[in-house]
């Protein structure tokens, strides 16, 4: 059988296999006016309706084509986005503390905005909303059907007027391969240079067409296995650092136990110190604990979290009549994440322990009792009498006189029980259904419907329970000897916190082991239509082109609930976790109508080779925010060919997500170091009266000044709620620039195009830092001596006066409110060039070069939570407040060079030098708050290492070949010459992207790496 009979047989094979599957198709939506189609249906430009390829839109596009996708070999669609310049990295596989499995896309850095986190780009799929993953309304970028991806079109200049809500920063159009037909296999295997890190990933594609062409249908199925890595895994993440000293600094949740302030040292007869009074099993008895007594929280944590994936595409279309063509879609995904963490722990929750506690050393306490005072009323502490305390120890009941429990806030890592777990399995689907086609010649139409559901599993392993380990504390020595507790319900085991590593037996494991679980369900469903084409052959005088139109309705609702099972509800009952998870539910539906029109104004004229007008506006109608009205006004000038101009000015709106208004109160964590009022900040109230009257305002006893804990884990409490008041926020969006591609330089496109975008009333949570530094003063800077508005928003625990703690701790609110404004303006530049080199005059087939530059330049980005926060200026900087780096500059440049069946492609991507947000300014010197300025930590509080990272350059290199007419394999290696991460310490920036000591986000950890890929197709 000929090579040619086999391939007939094949494809004519996945048609009937796929026939007799489903009818599915996708509509054809989003691709760029530049780019070509085998079918005649009409090319149409991301950011518009408007079906005319002719015309062009005045929002700048950028297009990720087949050979980026080609050479990156992407194993989720994350991979595609994560280098772009005009994007802030995500969560994603390198977000471990603060990720949930997702992978999701953040323009302009938008999104995040102090601590808090909104949807502000828009995803779509084929022109289409995809069904988020939770209550926060991101959509999960590893749900993406990588395999059928064409290219991926990025609309950076805000386009809420045509798609809506979300598309405040821009949106992210992937664009399926249309009317596939044949088999086509693919593979790739990726593994790091030490070999770790990795990535499987496996497709197969099968299409056809029947009926003479009027139909096709489409099945697309993959795999994708990514492995694990361990911070542990590379020297960058050995262990924690402080930021400091650059020395390790664990948490003070460790084996062994260290007290964290509760008793205070002073209490137990101990010096001073940050971290607490460390159990000490060779003196049987609490020393001045030191930070290397603290825990290697490093363990077990990922900078590559591992991802498992199933997933299945089906599309089919039918033209039914010359006017009318059905089509459909399907997609269902299976997703297995996992997050993990270092060992479950006590941290710095209050425990009441007795004196009589079945494996408490004479020694510890004797130290516990001159610790307990007989009489709060009096000034001082008032111990027991050596009586008193050998009498507590041999209580057997807790209703004995003798008995006798003190408060505590043991820290001890319960090791024993290996990693927190949090699984997260995850399952999404999605259909759509519609009909296209034509009115008249030069009208269509298209009528569609979606639906789509997340279901999402979380299962928090080996976290341990609160309740169960208060009972296990309760505990004393029967007449035989043993330790019993007196509570003896549920199977109770004594659990021995004052012991080194190993000392929690299995059988104590088993009794305070908790796996809880949260569940979330997310639908969305949309229906919509639109009709577009010429405006009744209107026409300008001085133009050929008929004035273009599109308008539409739309409706969507949207509906979220999070159901966690009973421990998850309560604050601190599942050990470690930080934050309770309530149950949570909202539903958002809105109503909306639009329209765009272009108008070619003049056309093919002395010094008017095009003058063209764009507009649009879009009506939408909330059930929670009521009605709102979004626009775009723009146009382009071309004064002879090759030399373009174009502008827009686009009002955009959102409305607060389902998590921005329903959320239940959370206490959650946010990485902080050092507190204002912690023991070698103020070691003792005289050092300053202010600030220890504040930090006594603030809810610190006053026993406390001068013992107060270092946060644990550099992180303090930070509780943040929905706010179901909330209203829109506005984005006023301005672009410039020029497209141009000169005669006299064939193959040669520029593209320069200056943005701006000022959101007002934005959906914000002030950062933790405005509100600690409006309590307690700037770093470097007087203390207030009256406390202010900012004082009344923290909560200290009452019993060591830390930020850390139970439900008695809320420690810093991060209220909800439209009172944020964010600013960011820039220049994005684009260039590409083809190169002929027989043009050189070069014999033979010399091949060709290509070269492609996409590059952003950040003027600013400013943020301000609230009119009374600081308007804070995040340009090229890095902290706690501005979270991971806002580099000025980045770029991607790609060189390729193609001959014959083999193309050679270098990529350098560049990430200018960064550093540390300064200071504020002295209080003399200092603006009003509404100008932009900076107010990062003390810088002699940090480690001069840390202070700055330097500019980085990566190259990745990319060779692939067509082995034969079916089979072609590419070799990618990526950060060729093994570029280290920058070390920064464990606790400078975010919680969520400041890992491992570093920015794994956006530098990259993993160290060279390989990728094979190969492709089959028939």
């Amino acid at each position: 059988m000929t090579k040619l009979s086999t391939n007939a047989l094949l494809r004519a094979t996945a048609a009937h296999a796929i026939l007799g599957a489903a009818f599915l198709s996708t509509p054809l939506y989003a691709q760029t006016a530049e780019a070509t189609a085998d079918t005649e249906e009409a090319i149409i430009v991301t950011g518009t309706r408007i079906q005319r390829p002719d015309l062009e839109i005045s929002s700048p596009v950028n297009v990720i084509g087949a050979e980026d996708i080609q050479f990156k070999q992407p194993n989720t669609a994350e991979d595609l986005l994560r280098d772009l310049p005009s994007v802030r990295p995500a969560l994603g596989p390198a977000v471990n503390n603060g990720g949930d499995g997702s992978a999701q896309v953040d323009l302009r850095g938008l999104n995040q905005a102090g601590t808090n986190t909104s949807q502000r780009t828009l995803v779509l799929l084929d022109g289409r909303r995809v069904v988020p993953f939770g209550l926060d309304g991101f959509v999960d970028l590893n749900n993406i059907p990588v395999a059928l991806v064409e290219r991926v079109d990025v609309v950076t200049g805000g386009a809420s007027t045509v798609y809506g809500a979300d598309a405040v920063a821009g949106v992210v159009n992937f664009v399926l391969k249309q009317d596939f037909r044949g088999i086509d296999f693919s593979g790739s295997y990726r593994i790091s240079e030490r070999g770790d890190a990795r990535q499987f990933r496996g497709d197969i594609t099968m299409g056809a067409g029947f009926d003479d062409g009027r139909g096709n249908v489409v099945l697309s199925m993959g795999y994708t296995d990514r492995a694990p890595l361990f911070s542990t895994s590379r020297s960058v993440g050995r262990f924690p650092r402080s930021i400091a000293n650059g020395n390790f600094q664990g948490a003070t949740a460790a084996v062994p136990t260290i007290l964290q302030g509760s008793p205070s040292n002073a209490a137990l007869g101990l010096g001073p110190s940050d971290f607490g009074a460390a159990y000490d099993p060779a003196l049987g008895a609490f020393r001045t604990a030191l930070q290397s007594d603290t825990y290697n929280t490093n363990e077990f944590q990922y900078v590559q979290a591992p991802l498992e994936r199933f997933n299945v595409y089906a599309a089919a279309r039918y033209e039914i009549a010359d006017w009318i063509e059905a089509y459909s879609s399907g997609m269902f995904t299976r997703n297995s994440a996992r997050i993990q963490l270092a060992s479950t722990g006590t941290f710095s929750n209050p425990f009441s322990i007795p004196l009589s506690n079945a494996y408490l050393p004479v020694a510890a306490r004797n130290q516990l009792c001159n610790a307990f005072d007989t009489d709060p009323n009096t000034a001082g502490i008032q111990p027991l009498t050596a009586a008193q305390c050998t009498a507590a120890a041999a209580a057997t009941s807790r209703t004995d006189p003798n008995y006798r429990e003190i408060a505590a806030s043991p820290g001890r890592r319960i090791v024993e029980f290996g990693a927190r777990g949090n699984q997260v399995d995850s399952t999404q689907f999605q259909l759509n259904f519609g009909f296209r086609g034509t009115i008249f010649d030069n009208l269509k139409y298209d009528l569609f419907a979606q639906y789509g559901e997340t279901n999402q599993n979380q299962t928090r392993e080996n976290w341990g329970s609160y309740t169960k380990l208060q009972q296990a504390l309760r505990s004393y020595r029967n007449a035989a000897g043993q330790a019993v507790c007196y509570d003896t319900t549920n199977g109770c085991v004594p659990i021995n916190l004052f012991g080194p590593l190993g000392s929690i037996t299995a059988d104590q494991l088993a009794f305070i082991d908790l796996d809880a679980q949260i569940r979330r369900v997310v639908k969305q469903s949309v229906i919509g239509g639109n009709i577009s084409g010429d405006l009744f052959g209107l026409k300008s005088p001085f133009a050929d082109g008929a004035i273009a139109f599109s308008i539409g309705a739309e409706r969507r609702v949207l509906s979220a609930r999070s159901s966690p099972d009973a421990p998850s509800q309560i604050q601190s009952e599942v050990l470690g976790t930080g934050a309770r998870t309530p149950p949570d539910f909202g539903r958002i539906a809105v109503n909306e109508v639009f329209g765009e029109i272009i108008i070619p104004i003049v056309q093919d004229k002395p010094f008017f080779k095009s003058l063209t007008a764009e507009g649009g506006i879009r009506y939408s109608d909330y059930t929670t925010t009521g009605a709102s009205t979004t626009w775009k006004a723009g146009g382009s000038y071309e004064p002879i060919d090759g030399f373009k101009f174009r502008g827009m000015y686009q009002v955009a709106v959102r409305s607060p997500n389902i998590q921005e208004l329903f959320q239940s109160p959370v206490t959650g964590l946010n990485n902080l170091n050092p507190d204002p009022c912690q023991a070698s900040q103020l070691p003792s109230a005289a050092a300053n009266p202010a600030l220890a009257a504040l930090c006594v305002y603030t809810g610190a006893p006053s026993s406390t000044i001068g013992q107060i804990p270092s946060p644990t884990s550099g992180q303090i409490n930070a509780t943040t709620s929905g706010n179901p008041n909330l209203d829109v926020e506005r984005a006023y969006t301005y672009t410039l620039g020029a497209v141009l591609q000169p005669n006299f330089i064939p193959r040669l496109a520029i593209t320069v195009d200056y943005f701006n975008i000022v959101i007002k009333d934005a959906i914000s949570n002030p950062a933790a830092n405005d509100i600690l530094v409006g309590c307690y003063g700037a770093a470097g800077a007087a203390t207030p001596t009256t406390p202010s508005a900012f004082c009344d928003l923290i909560r200290r625990s009452p019993l060591n006066g830390s930020l850390n703690g139970a439900g008695e701790t809320p420690g810093v609110i991060l209220s909800g409110s439209n009172l944020g404004r964010i600013e960011t303006a820039g220049i994005d530049l684009g260039v590409t060039y083809r190169l002929d080199l027989a043009d050189l005059g070069l014999g033979g087939d010399p091949g060709s070069l290509r070269f492609a530059f996409n590059g952003t330049w950040l003027d600013y980005y400013h943020f301000q939570a609230t009119p009374r926060s600081i308007n804070r200026d995040c340009t090229g900087y890095y902290s706690t407040s501005c979270t991971n780096p806002r580099a000025e500059w980045k770029w991607n440049a790609r060189l390729t060079y193609s001959t014959g069946p083999f193309d050679f492609s270098l990529n350098w991507s560049h990430i200018s030098a960064v550093k540390l947000e300064p200071a504020a300014l002295p209080a003399a010197s200092r603006p009003p708050i509404d100008v932009p300025q900076t107010a990062g930590p003390n810088p002699a509080t940090i480690f001069d290492a840390y202070e700055a990272i330097p500019a980085y350059d990566y190259f990745d290199l990319g060779i692939s070949a067509d082995v034969s007419e079916n089979l072609s394999m590419t070799l990618t290696v990526d950060n060729l010459f093994d570029k280290k991460p920058p070390v920064v310490g464990a606790t400078i920036g975010g919680t969520a992207f400041n890992n491992a000591n570093t920015f794994p986000s956006t530098y990259d950890v993993l160290g060279r790496t390989f990728t094979v890929g190969a492709r089959l197709k028939f």
